[in-house]
């Protein structure tokens, strides 16, 4: 096939269905298509890489270029984004398999740092209540009644005699770890349009009680209403994933990355690749003297054509996607999904991370749920927006919400099997929320320091 014709700049979403269905081989032969262009836009100059996960697809792009182009391939460098939080199994085989294929070339991501001391969560909600009984909220917000920022909570600590040690503290240099992100802005449950407000919590909570928040959108408003009582955030995958990797790049001079990227992953993601192409070009500071680009290889192929490409090669995978559990409807299916392995964003739909990793990591998801609050969160979540017709309906997802209406988040509800909550998204109903929307957060850039509704 000639497959310069199906390589371009956009798609329309016909034109990707209509790609995804082609053989296997067709697909390879454009993803290689695909990479000689990018290989084309390289500057010498700088340093190609790929960013790797220890999942299927980044590795599938990683044999790719090893395979067809393997004098690229040895000047390819491969950034591992180690999160803090990755499942053990993809931890170990990530390593493994960097070291194997690229050697001196593999390199794991470091979580930042505070560049600032930071009030802990609990004790400046208690010092904004504090300022507020004495009224001298003007203490820390702006005219608008906005957070002025940390410098302005810390200084009102200080002069209120307040001592600053580690229990109510995070000091310059303490790294932001996923126990900090939960803290200081909340669990990562619902999807990404559940951080409309990116912001530390603190900062959100006073922008929700003394700015002016009205608006003729009930949409906002009933957002602005859920996130008055539910403390969720997804401002780890900006910490967590996309800093660490971003400085890596610039670290390396990376000027081209590679990414396993499929448009068959999500609405999103679709949306992503129609509007971009295989390959997308943007900024980076640390490029001064051209474009940096952003390199999707296999974004028409589907899970299917990735796990026909590696039993086809016969590659050695994650050990991860041999574990099983028993699904909702009472079959038995194999992880699908890489990633971390706290993640709660798809708790509204069937089967979610967190139903399937009480099955498969029971340790890890009892420390989600009781240890960083998850239940507590979610049960909030019920009682603002719970499915009515559910709670009264006599079915198995009726009975669940009779169980969280009767026990919040109680030791015995958790422990109920099937949980409560593996079905989570049949007993709330965020219609109206704006919660049950998608955003590809990455083309999106907040200000530090800014509080942005996007």
């Amino acid at each position: 096939m000639d497959a310069s014709k199906y390589v371009k700049p956009t798609y329309s979403f016909r034109e990707i269905m209509e790609l995804q269905k082609l053989p296997l081989a067709d697909k390879v032969a454009i993803s290689c298509e695909a990479l000689r262009r990018a290989f084309r836009l390289h500057s010498p100059k700088h340093r190609m890489a790929l960013a790797f996960s220890g999942g299927k697809d980044s590795q599938v792009v990683s044999d790719l270029i090893e395979r067809y182009f393997p004098d690229m391939h040895a000047r390819m460098y491969c950034i591992f984004g180690n999160t803090g939080i990755e499942f053990p199994e993809s931890l170990r085989f990530a390593r493994e398999y960097g070291r194997e294929h690229y050697g001196d070339r593999f390199h794991e991501t470091e979580l930042s740092k505070l560049e600032e001391d930071e009030l802990r969560y609990d004790f400046a909600r208690e010092l904004v209540a504090e300022l507020e009984r004495e009224g001298a909220l003007d203490e820390i917000l702006k005219p608008d009644g906005k957070l002025k920022g940390q410098k302005a909570l810390i200084q009102a600590a200080i002069k209120r005699g307040y001592e600053l040690t580690r229990k109510n503290c995070y000091f310059k240099g303490h790294p932001k770890n996923f126990a900090y992100c939960v803290e200081q802005y909340g669990a990562p449950l619902l999807g990404k349009s559940a951080s409309k407000l990116d912001a530390h919590r603190i900062n959100i909570e006073c922008f929700l009680r003394y700015s002016a928040t009205a608006s003729d959108e009930e949409e906002l408003k009933a957002y602005y209403d859920v996130l008055r009582e539910c403390k969720f955030s997804q401002h780890c995958c900006k910490l967590l994933k996309k800093e660490p990797s971003e400085r890596m790049q610039a670290a390396l001079d990376v000027d081209m990355i590679f990414k396993g990227l499929m448009a068959s992953e999500s609405r999103s993601r679709m949306m992503s690749i129609a509007t971009r192409g295989h390959i997308f070009e943007s900024h980076r500071d640390h490029i001064t003297d051209g474009a940096f680009y952003h390199v999707s290889p296999i974004a028409m192929w589907t899970d299917d054509d990735v796990w026909e490409y590696i039993h086809t090669h016969g590659l050695r995978y994650s050990p991860l996607y041999d574990i099983t559990y028993t699904a909702a409807d009472g079959t038995t299916q194999h992880i699908k999904r890489n990633g971390c392995i706290m993640c709660g964003t798809d708790i509204a739909f069937p089967d979610n991370h967190l139903a399937v990793l009480r099955q498969t990591h029971p340790t890890a998801w009892k420390s989600c749920m009781d240890h960083f609050g998850y239940a507590e969160q979610l049960y909030k979540l019920f009682r603002i927006k719970k499915n009515t017709a559910i709670l009264d309906a006599f079915t198995d997802e009726g009975t669940k919400a009779r169980l969280i209406e009767r026990f919040g988040d109680s030791k015995s509800l958790l422990e109920d099997r099937p949980c409560a909550y593996d079905e989570y998204g049949e007993l709330v109903d965020l219609t109206g929320t704006g919660l049950d929307s998608e955003y590809d957060a990455e083309v999106l850039v907040t200000p530090e320091g800014q509080l942005r509704l996007i």
